[in-house]
Order: C-alpha cells, then sequence, then structure tokens
C-alpha cells in the first residue's frame, strides 16, 4: 500500500428483490436480493443514494375509481385502493395509511439505532403511528403524526431513553420529509 492512502472498505446496500440485476454492471445478486457494492474510502459514505420504487395505476374518476398500488420489493402487488378505502370503510388500503406505517416502521429502526449508540439493546420497540388528514385550503393535507411508543429494555436506564426517542423523533427519514405536527407518547417497560 502507498504512503498517505487510506484502506478501501468494500460496502454493500441491499436495494430490491430482482434475480436479474446480475446484468447490472456494478450490481451482485445474493439470495436473491440486488446489492450494490462500492469500495468507499474509510470513513466515507456510500457514492450513490439508496432508492425505493412504489407505483399507482388509478382508472376512473376520484369516487367512481379505483387503482392499485405495488413495490419493487413485491410486499404490495395490485393492492386495491379507492375513495371508499381512502375516505370511508372500503376494503384496501390508502396511502395515508401506508405513510403511517412506513413512519412507524422508519422510527423504531431510528430509535433501536440511537439506543444502540449508547449501548442499550432493546427487547422490543412498539410503534403505532396515527396520521390525521384534515381539509385544508381547498384540498387535503396530512397535518399531524402521533406516535405511540412502548420499548421494553430490561433494567433500562430512564435519561438515555429519553434522549434517545427524542433524536429518533427528530433524526427519523420519515418524520424529516412530513410537512405535519409529529407528537409522541414513549413509555419505558423495565
Amino acid at each position: 500500500m502507498k504512503s498517505g492512502l487510506r484502506p478501501r472498505l468494500s460496502r454493500c446496500v441491499a436495494l430490491s428483490i430482482d434475480a436479474d440485476a446480475a446484468r447490472n454492471p456494478g450490481w451482485t445478486v445474493a439470495a436473491g436480493v440486488m446489492v450494490e457494492c462500492t469500495a468507499t474510502p474509510a470513513g466515507h459514505k456510500l457514492e450513490r443514494a439508496m432508492k425505493r420504487k412504489a407505483s399507482a395505476v388509478w382508472q376512473g374518476g376520484l369516487q367512481d375509481g379505483k387503482g392499485t398500488i405495488s413495490t419493487d420489493s413485491g410486499v404490495l402487488k395490485d393492492t386495491q385502493y379507492s375513495f371508499a378505502t381512502r375516505f370511508e370503510d372500503g376494503i384496501g388500503t390508502n396511502p395515508e395509511e401506508l405513510i403511517a406505517a412506513a413512519h412507524a416502521g422508519c422510527f423504531s429502526m431510528a430509535l433501536s439505532a440511537e439506543l444502540g449508540k449508547v449501548g442499550i439493546k432493546p427487547e422490543r420497540i412498539g410503534t403505532t403511528a396515527t396520521l390525521t388528514l384534515d381539509k385544508a385550503d381547498g384540498g387535503f393535507a396530512i397535518t399531524a403524526v402521533h406516535l405511540d411508543v412502548k420499548v421494553k429494555i430490561p433494567g433500562g436506564d430512564r435519561a438515555a431513553f429519553e434522549k434517545a426517542t427524542a433524536d429518533a423523533k427528530a433524526g427519523c427519514p420519515v418524520s424529516k420529509v412530513l410537512k405535519a405536527t409529529i407528537t409522541m407518547d414513549a413509555t419505558l417497560e423495565t
């Protein structure tokens, strides 16, 4: 190794399930998961941003139409949504429910990361995100999300827990993208 050069680390990020990914240069497939591997100087971040895809197809008018939502991972595949699933009690999903699920999942992972920074490994993090959609300014807007969080940490340190929950709420990528008031009740179970 030449003097002054820092070692390069191989970093891999799972991006999507795609058996055909091997045809893309710079990508490999491990156990059916498409993985981007890049060599980066030690201490540097990945050069490429992680990207996720989802798609929707809508047919018809707003109140009498219907649509489907799909994700590249295949977890959602032609999942039904409609006016009734969004504003009434119809069968299927809706964009707000999916945002709430994404926020609950993202926050739980962010909290686990924050707790890990101070050497705490939770037994369980349960998060329920309740999203509020209000009519505002001639249309609709997501105005609030409330996170109800229950975390089990035997012998947990309350001060470390409270700091970690606040940092996770502020640092969660889904929290950052929402232009809504985000409130939280966090319970530590020891």
